[in-house]
């Protein structure tokens, strides 16, 4: 945390300097001593300022100023520091106007000039003033900040971006947080620009892209290699085990996420069945560790960037980016994972990113204190996220088609759901529509073997129906099975496709693609496990297969 600052202005240079001498010389130690002659230049500095989450603890104004007087400065200044101290500095012939100022902007003391000597007549007046501000002084939020509504899709992407990628930031709810609207009016915005974003170096953004918050914060490497040994597509657990292992062992290592490290499981409140984690841990904690390992051991890390498409020539593969310049490997490794699957009922798509979220979602959990909230699903993931939403939620519901949960959620999650008393399990039942007017109001629930329905009071739905691949990018001759999952190994055989694209004499590698020295891991390869120990185990088998490759080329 920085030092507070104590904020004198002046226009008369020789006043200026003789008061920031004397402020230096006895306060100089525990606080900033900022000074300017300008009381429009002091005014735009305060606005850096509070954006960049400084805090000025005293104010020290002259009344006589030819750009504005003392006290209409010290009325402005109270708006973006109120709880700052506020003096005066006057001559005897403006005591009229310091009297009324202490009425008119809560003015804390006015001060005579000439103030000698300052151990007489400034300090003990400054002591007293610091003093009592440090007893009503919270140190407020250094970060980034982000404004806006709560139930907005464009915000609910921001927070998910921040959060997947670790960076700390505060949220203000425009319609509850009574300091969200003074951070709009100090930087001259509207409501019509949010959502925006407050960097820590005080610049703000308004309805940022993914992309422009990244930039900003110099999240994507300037200079790539000119030729990486292996680039991963995708920054889930197989592919930060990957580069964990690429980087470790000497591979010169590009990593590449659309969104945020950690894939699904990095959205996961709890993953309770890792091996070496008795008491779990979080798909966040999980992504932190693996992301700062990959990089401490020289892995290069691009997000949030899409690949659209691999080209093949001369042994060397070509990665397009969507926005960004192509970049050469001599072998890739696909782990781009599974999507959510979306939920094609009435109203969904109306509400999505206001109310219902496809996933954890845990950036929107606190929202949910005191709610009646549902959950769409009965895998591990909807099990963790139901847990997870019961320490906030009056009640969550989980909504199955199946008579019960045994079939498909792990014997841990079960018991644990089972002795949650807020937590009511629905089974034999389906959503068939969402309504609300901002936001998620209410859901249809419809009986699957009965087909009578209900309406119930619903703040918020969470859907965990399945997953789909994530490979409708790829446009190059790499084989897919019916359901999109790509093909590895001996498996591809069996595939009259296989010969055509097939070309060396040996079988592909465990973990091969169709196309040699592409790789697949993780859930996107047909036939996964669909665990984060098996992710992370075919990750780091995905980089032995490569050293292999590497050695025939």
């Amino acid at each position: 945390m920085s030092r507070p600052i104590i904020f004198s202005i002046d226009d008369d240079p020789q006043v200026l300097r003789s008061i920031s001498r004397d402020l230096k010389s006895q306060y100089g130690k525990e606080y900033k001593i900022l000074s300017t002659t300008s009381a429009n230049e002091a005014y735009e500095t305060l606005i850096e300022l509070k954006n960049s989450s400084e805090v000025v603890a005293l104010f020290l104004c002259d009344q006589r100023m030819p750009e504005m007087e003392g006290v209409k400065f010290l009325e402005k200044a109270k708006k973006v520091f109120p709880e700052a101290k506020r003096v005066l500095l006057t001559a005897y012939s403006d005591t009229d106007a310091a009297i009324k100022a202490i009425n008119d902007v809560q003015l804390d003391y006015y001060l005579m000039k000439p103030w000698n000597p300052p151990e007489e007549k400034l300090y003990p007046v400054i002591n007293d003033l610091l003093g009592d501000w440090h007893s009503h002084y919270i140190p407020e939020f250094v970060g980034m900040k982000l404004v806006g509504y709560q139930f907005s899709p464009q915000s609910h992407v921001i927070k998910d971006f921040l959060a997947g990628n670790l960076i700390p930031y505060r949220w203000f709810d425009i319609e509850k947080n009574i300091d969200s609207a003074s951070l709009l009016t100090i930087n001259n915005r509207t409501t019509d620009d949010l959502p925006m974003v407050i960097f820590e170096d005080g610049s703000c953004l308004t309805k940022p892209t993914i992309r422009d918050i990244a930039d900003k914060m110099g999240k994507n490497p300037t200079q790539l290699t000119d030729v990486y040994d292996v680039v991963i597509i995708g920054a889930g657990p197989a592919g930060l085990a990957a580069a964990v292992y690429g980087s470790s062992e000497g591979l010169k290592t590009l990593l590449i996420e659309r969104k945020a490290p950690g894939g699904q499981a990095g959205t996961s409140s709890r993953i309770e069945n890792y091996l070496g984690f008795p008491a779990g841990l979080s798909g966040a904690d999980l992504t932190r560790r693996a992301i700062s390992q990959a990089m401490r051991l020289g892995a290069e890390f691009l997000s949030p960037q899409s690949v659209s498409d691999i080209k093949q020539k001369d042994g060397y593969k070509t990665i397009i980016l969507d926005d960004g310049p192509e970049i050469i490997s001599r072998t890739v490794v696909i782990t781009t994972g599974v999507d959510y699957r979306k939920l094609e009922v009435k109203g969904v798509d109306n509400f999505t990113g206001a109310g219902i979220y496809y996933g954890a979602a845990t950036t929107e959990a606190s929202a949910c204190t005191g709610k009646e909230v549902f959950v769409i699903g009965g895998g591990n993931s909807a099990g963790q996220a139901a847990m997870y939403l019961s320490k906030f939620a009056k009640n969550v519901h989980i909504i199955i088609r199946r008579d019960d949960l045994t079939a498909t959620m792990s014997a841990y999650l079960i018991n644990q759901i089972a002795d949650t008393p807020n937590i009511k399990v629905m089974p034999n039942t389906e959503v068939i529509e969402a309504e609300g007017t901002n936001c998620l109001e209410k859901l249809t629930i419809q009986n699957c073997k009965t087909k009578e329905s209900v309406v119930k009071t619903a703040n918020a739905l969470y859907i965990f129906i399945g997953a789909k691949p994530y490979t409708d990018w790829i446009k190059l001759d790499i084989i897919k099975n019916s359901k999109d999952f790509i093909e590895t190994g001996r498996e591809l055989r069996s595939y009259e496709s296989f010969g055509k694209v097939w070309k060396l004499k040996r079988d592909p590698f465990l973990l091969e693609t169709s196309c040699p020295g592409i790789f697949a891991a993780g859930d996107v390869r047909a036939g996964a496990m669909n665990r984060v120990a098996s992710a992370v185990g075919e990750g780091s088998m995905a980089i032995s297969f490569v050293h292999k490759y590497l050695a025939e080329v």
